[in-house]
């Protein structure tokens, strides 16, 4: 038994005493908070209905991957992704994605969400799905096309598995159309991320 074993039991009571003796990361704590991105948090040329439909409205049967959406990220705070866990169900991220021609037909493709680093030399793409499964099958508005019932939404928990992303790095929304719409001329999507600042 040593001289000051005794007196201190363990660090833990001087760790105690003395705050930050022993923690990591002093003083660097960030917060998470919940939210769902769409069309208007976009950056610039990404942030109207009327940019992304064109976007999109131009893709042809077939077409290559076509960045659709971007965001950038802002200083001090990172990105990631979904929000939540599967482990709890009813407080996990839920995602839409609808695009149409109005009382005529959907536009048919897959999506990507993908995130990347400010100059795009390390893209990660996070998920790859095919977009019939993210809204209804009523054509009549995007609001008749939008699901409000958390049982006919896709489920997107934080993606843990994939870094976070912080300033100048970028949420982008990838597409490829497999059927055309007749003449696209609406479009939506609420899809939920993780922000830490």
């Amino acid at each position: 038994m040593g001289l000051l074993d005794g007196l201190i039991p363990n660090l833990g009571g001087v760790a105690g005493l003395m705050p930050g003796l022993g923690k990591t990361n002093q003083g660097v704590t960030q917060q998470p908070f919940k939210t769902h991105l769409g069309v208007t948090d976009g950056d610039a040329a990404y942030d109207t209905v009327a940019e992304v439909v064109a976007i999109i409205g131009a893709l042809a049967a077939g077409s290559v991957w076509t960045k659709v959406w971007e965001k950038t990220c802002e200083a001090q705070r990172t990105y990631r992704w979904g929000f939540g866990s599967p482990q709890t169900p009813y407080n996990q991220g839920y995602m839409w994605f609808c695009s149409l021609d109005t009382n005529v037909d959907f536009q048919v493709g897959k999506l990507r969400l993908v995130q990347a680093n400010s100059n795009e030399t390390r893209v990660y793409t996070v998920l790859e799905i095919d977009d019939t499964r993210l809204h209804l099958q009523t054509v009549t508005t995007l609001a008749t096309a939008t699901p409000v019932d958390i049982a006919q939404m896709t489920p997107l928990p934080e993606k843990v598995e994939f870094p976070q992303i912080g300033e100048d790095s970028k949420l982008q929304l990838w597409y490829r159309c497999v059927t055309a719409a007749t003449a696209e001329d609406n479009l939506g999507f609420s899809i939920p991320v993780t922000i830490r600042q």
